[in-house]
């Protein structure tokens, strides 16, 4: 479903997981149609403050924060006061690849907190502003892999089903309103994500990934048609889809092939 397109974006756009990767590309194409940009990281002063030189736009704050934590979320927030957030998206992401009984329960948390906590509660604060004022546009990074049981990247599978199902069903909510929701679905993108993961061992790690940039102008098109669902790339919308037919069991096999360990292998059942 499309709703209200408009030609550019306009006015203060917030992007969270900015400073590099998809975000940082989504931040990019903002700041190209003029908008006013805060961005908000868990980088280093150095890597944010870098990303804001680059985007060359007129007017760009960074916050340092981490989005997996209270303190984190409630920078951000006050940053924002009472200023007007025309744009939210909900970027930020973060995983711990390996076993789910093998990884801290700190690791377990901070994906949860960060990937589905952090977003819905930005969206709770900006996006109801947004229908106030009847207005405004919000793109959230959900991912094709919300669609597929995922084991050895359990946790992060399980939120992006939750975001992705989430924005769905607010755009349901909004549709009368003039807000928009978009949910963009990549697939496996080349960002640290891999790295940071702990997931560079695996099959899904070493195998070809889609260029930011493009994935970035997919998800930045949908939110300007106001298109709710946007998944970017053919072969991942193939996937997608065969993820949607198969039964759930053969599609977590087939996971668990790629985001294994190789170190592990040993340990697959026959």
């Amino acid at each position: 479903m499309s709703k209200h397109p408009v030609d550019r974006l306009q006015g203060l756009c917030v992007v969270t997981g900015a400073s590099s990767g998809i975000g940082f590309e989504l931040a990019k194409l903002a700041a190209k149609d003029g908008c006013d940009l805060i961005l908000a990281s868990d980088t280093d002063q150095t890597e944010i403050a870098a990303a804001a030189r680059a985007l060359g736009a007129g007017q760009v704050e960074t916050v340092r924060c981490d989005l997996s934590t209270d303190q984190g979320l409630e920078m951000l927030l006050t940053t924002l006061a009472e200023r007007r957030v025309d744009v939210l998206i909900a970027n930020a992401g973060e995983s711990t690849g390996g076993a789910f009984l093998d990884q801290t329960w700190n690791d377990v948390e901070r994906t949860i907190d960060t990937n589905i906590k952090s977003a819905v509660r930005l969206v709770h604060e900006i996006g109801g502003a947004m229908r106030l004022r009847n207005s405004g546009r919000i793109l959230v990074t959900g991912s094709i892999v919300g669609h597929m049981p995922g084991p050895f990247n359990l946790t992060y599978n399980s939120t992006k089903a939750f975001i992705d199902d989430f924005c769905v069903g607010l755009a349901e909510e909004l549709r009368d309103s003039k807000v928009v929701v978009t949910c963009l679905l990549p697939g496996a993108t080349d960002t640290p994500f891999f790295a940071k993961a702990g997931m560079e061992d695996t099959a899904v790690g070493q195998a070809p990934k889609a260029d930011p940039a493009l994935v970035a102008k997919d998800g930045y098109e949908a939110l300007l048609k106001g298109d709710t669902v946007i998944t970017s790339g053919f072969l991942n919308k193939i996937q997608k889809t065969f993820a949607d037919l198969l039964p759930e069991e053969l599609v977590a096999k087939m996971h668990r092939r790629m985001a294994q360990p190789h170190g592990e292998k040993a340990t697959e059942p026959v």
